[in-house]
């Protein structure tokens, strides 16, 4: 995670941890939120499709992004730790495809992780380039729940010539 663009390869695939759900952090994130009845109560969610109290979509992003941002500086920390700079990384020009394909219920671990699928030089930046990944949550019974493809500027070590 603490590579130049130029050390990136397609198929890269980070492990970011793993987040179990309580119900009282679900109603606690609803409620501030989400206010829907799914999120906020089991008597609220007893009377939907989903049956039991589940977790915000925006709740399971919000992990995805705490525990990518703690790889990150696990990167910059390990990085410092052996003299090196750590790699910056700059913003993120957006992401698609966001889906949230089953629920999280309480009680449910989600674990996390992101797959490198490409690279693009980035033109208006010379000394930046744009990392493409897969980034996926997936269920204590192997089911994927949460997914989007993510794009990041990261640092070059040889800014292009062109």
């Amino acid at each position: 995670m603490s590579a130049f663009f130029e050390d990136i390869v397609a198929d890269e695939r980070i492990e970011l941890g793993s987040h179990r759900f309580t119900a009282e952090e679900i109603v606690d994130f609803a409620g501030k939120y989400d206010p829907q009845p799914f999120h906020l109560s089991e008597e609220g969610a007893a009377a939907t499709h989903f049956g039991r109290l589940c977790a915000s979509g925006w709740h399971t992003a919000a992990v995805f992004m705490k525990l990518f941002a703690a790889a990150q500086d696990r990167a910059e920390r390990e990085a410092r730790a052996r003299g090196e700079p750590p790699v910056r990384r700059g913003p993120s020009p957006g992401f698609e495809n966001l889906k949230w394909l089953k629920p999280v219920y309480a009680g449910d671990t989600i674990s996390y992780a992101s797959t490198v699928t490409g690279k693009t030089e980035s033109r208006s930046r010379p000394d930046w380039g744009i990392v493409h990944a897969r980034n996926e949550g997936v269920n204590q019974h192997g089911d994927l729940v949460f997914s989007f493809d993510s794009n990041v500027f990261v640092e070059r070590c040889a800014p292009s010539a062109g």
